[in-house]
Formats: C-alpha cells, sequence, structure tokens
C-alpha cells in the first residue's frame, strides 16, 4: 500500500445560510467550483492532474442533485477529462470523500484526487430530499427514529449532561473561534468567494457571534422540547427504545447546536509521485480511516465507537493524538467524546466549532481536516484526529500525522 499526502486543503468562507446571507445568490456547482480552481491555481495543476474529483454533500436534490462533482468540475477550470463522484455520507459526506480519495490512491487508482464536498443550506434546506429514514413509516417506525435534535438530548439525558455545561460549551467555541478569527489563523486556507465581476462576496466566517455569554444562552428556550414533548410527541418514541430513562430533558438550544451556513471545502491528496510531478511538497499523512454504523435512534454518539475502531485496527492509542477536532452537531455530542476518552477539552477544538462556525454538512468533514492540519503546523504537533457524529447512526474518523 502507498503512502498518501495532503498536499493541500481550502475552504469558502462560511456564510449565514439565510436568504439574507452572503452566499446565497451562489450556486452549489459555483461555490465548488471556487475551491476546485483555488486549488489547481496555488499547486500549479495542469491538464488530466487528478484522477477524480470526489466531491460530497448531503441533500442531493435540485442543485445539489444529479452528480454535483462532475457539474463542479465542468463549472471550474479543471480539465474536463477529470471525471466527478458524488457521495453522501451525510453530515460526513466531506470527511468520507477525503477518506475515500485516500484509500483509491493506497490501493493504487490513481495519484492524485481531489476530494471535499459542499452544502448551500440557504437554497436547498436540509429535509428537501424528503428522506425515508425519516418519512418512510416502514423505516422510521423499526427504527424508532427521531430527529437529531431529539437525540442530542437523549445524549445529554443519558451521560448526565446538564444545560449549564452545553453552554459553557457553547461559549467557548465562540471564544476561541473569535481568538482564531483575529489571529488570523484561518487565513492560510480561506478563499474569498468573488462574483462574477470580480468582486469579493465574502473573505471571512460571517456565523460566529463573538459576545456570547453565558446569560444570553441562558435566556434561550430550549429548541426540541415542544418536538419532543407536545407534537408529533418524539419524546414517547425515544422512551420506548429506552425505558430505562423517566424522561428528556431537553437542553439544546439554537446557541449550543451547530449553525446552519453555507459552504465548500477541498482537500488535495496524492502519493510521492504525485508531488514529484507538480513540485509540491506533503503536508501530512493520512494515517488511518475508519467509519461504523451505531444506534439510530440516539443517532450522534457515532464519535466514540468510530475513534475505537480506528485506534485498534491502527495500533495507537487516545494518547497518541495530539489534537483533536469533534465536530460541533451539538454540544452534548463533544461533551461525550471528552467524557469517554477523558480527553483534555483544551485539546479539542482549539479554534471553535461548529456552534461557532456553522456546519455546512457536506462540506464539514473536509473542513474540519484542512483545520486540524493548519492547526497542527501552527503548534508544531505531529498527530491530529478529526471525527464527525452522521445523520441515522454512523460516525467516520481520520487521522493525519505531519511529515
Amino acid at each position: 500500500m502507498k503512502d498518501v499526502f495532503i498536499y493541500d486543503a481550502l475552504r469558502t468562507p462560511r456564510g449565514k445560510g439565510r436568504k439574507d446571507g452572503s452566499l446565497h445568490e451562489v450556486t452549489a456547482s459555483r461555490l465548488s467550483a471556487n475551491v476546485l480552481n483555488a486549488l489547481k491555481e496555488r499547486n500549479n495543476l495542469e491538464g488530466h492532474a487528478v484522477e477524480d474529483v470526489i466531491w460530497g454533500n448531503a441533500t442531493q436534490v435540485m442543485e445539489q442533485g444529479a452528480c454535483l462533482a462532475r457539474t463542479a468540475v465542468l463549472a471550474s477550470d479543471l480539465d474536463e477529462r477529470i471525471p466527478g463522484l458524488s457521495i453522501n455520507r451525510f453530515c460526513a459526506s466531506g470527511m468520507e470523500a477525503v477518506n475515500l480519495a485516500a484509500n483509491q490512491i493506497a490501493g493504487g487508482a490513481g495519484d492524485g484526487y481531489i476530494a471535499g464536498g459542499v452544502e448551500m443550506m440557504s437554497r436547498v434546506p436540509m429535509g428537501s430530499d424528503g428522506a425515508a429514514v425519516a418519512a418512510d413509516p416502514s423505516v422510521a417506525m423499526e427504527t424508532y427514529f427521531v430527529p437529531q435534535g431529539i437525540s442530542a438530548d437523549i445524549i445529554a439525558t443519558e451521560y448526565g449532561f446538564t444545560r449549564d455545561q452545553a453552554d459553557a460549551l457553547a461559549v467557548e467555541s465562540q471564544r476561541r473561534a473569535a481568538e482564531a478569527m483575529a489571529d488570523g489563523r484561518f487565513d492560510k486556507s480561506v478563499i474569498a468567494v468573488k462574483d462574477v465581476n470580480g468582486l469579493t462576496i465574502l473573505d471571512r466566517d460571517e456565523y460566529p457571534r463573538p459576545g456570547t455569554d453565558m446569560q444570553g444562552l441562558g435566556a434561550l428556550k430550549p429548541a426540541f422540547k415542544d418536538l419532543g414533548e407536545v407534537m408529533p410527541g418524539f419524546d414517547k418514541v425515544a422512551l420506548l427504545k429506552y425505558p430505562h430513562l423517566e424522561k428528556i430533558n431537553h437542553i439544546h438550544h439554537a446557541g449550543n447546536s451547530s449553525g446552519i451556513v453555507d459552504g465548500s471545502a477541498g482537500v488535495l491528496l496524492g502519493n510521492e509521485e504525485f508531488g514529484k510531478k507538480f513540485g509540491l511538497a506533503p503536508r501530512a499523512r493520512i494515517r488511518a480511516t475508519a467509519k461504523i454504523g451505531t444506534d439510530p435512534t440516539i443517532m450522534l454518539t457515532g464519535p466514540v465507537p468510530v475513534t475505537e475502531k480506528l485506534l485498534a485496527d491502527s495500533g495507537m492509542a487516545i494518547s497518541d493524538i495530539d489534537l483533536f477536532e469533534v465536530n460541533e452537531a451539538f454540544a452534548s455530542v463533544v461533551l461525550r467524546f471528552q467524557q469517554a476518552f477523558d480527553v483534555d477539552p483544551s485539546l479539542v477544538n482549539v479554534n471553535g466549532g461548529s456552534i461557532a462556525l456553522g456546519h455546512p454538512l457536506g462540506a464539514t468533514g473536509a473542513i474540519i481536516i484542512g483545520t486540524l492540519l493548519d492547526e497542527l503546523e501552527r503548534q508544531d504537533k505531529e498527530v491530529g484526529l478529526a471525527t464527525l457524529c452522521v445523520a441515522s447512526g454512523m460516525g467516520a474518523a481520520t487521522v493525519i500525522e505531519r511529515v
């Protein structure tokens, strides 16, 4: 098996994910093409440079439908001989694209790939695809389906996390993100989005709320309480599955859950021969990848078992990891990861996470790999782990090692 290296990682700023957000008028293919063009230009890629573009997104309908990866290639300046593959592992789509590309290279199926993803949540809202896992009664009833927010509250109830703990994590995420942005830590990887006239639309993440504090969060109403307790009453579904819980404690709200945003990200991967061909220096090695299925009702616990699987498969220990990126889908997801592995919180999401910066579903997995790489370089650390929970009960993880 050949070593696989990360040569570059770029992303767009994350827009607010609403009709009044800065990126709303940009299509998914154009936002993706921004990233592809930037990777091509910065790394002097010419001709049939990469074997494929593997691109993830979670809601594959309308402008994100068909084979968006191929559409993005055609919308970009890449050679038309480069094909495209669209994939969907929900929130981990961008990471799975990277992992799939890495394993293709390791197995000898091409020297170089571009992998990542996109989600235009202001233009293609969550649920637009009428997903069977939620909408088909023959599936939803058998799996005790509940919405993700209810799942996050089940985690909090099952593992004893309080509203104050969740809010404190959210406040810290906002503080770290503000510090990182002020310090220019994202500048290396964030590319400005421009309109057809070359005018900048957005050049920095616009979702963070740096003034967030415990008092402000404390005034917010739990977002999923009515959904659970009133209509359609998903708490009763959860309690049928988990009768040992007396009730579901609803602790999550807009301030300690991930932000709905627009964004795209890409990673340039290749073997040693690829780097030599284009005169590129590798920044990190893909050391290990993993994915796993988990309980589909509590749904969001995936980062723990997938990390356990990855460590066991690769012969590593949690102490071998210097820095962690655990996607902040909801506060309880990160709290559970830290609890399960007794990880120092100062090593997790050093520059804030999706609570502060937003979670463009199909792009986030690639974003956090790039963020992790930049932070390993900034701190002169060696090994990092990125992981995400995934809708319907899955987990994905990637370990990178600087070279």
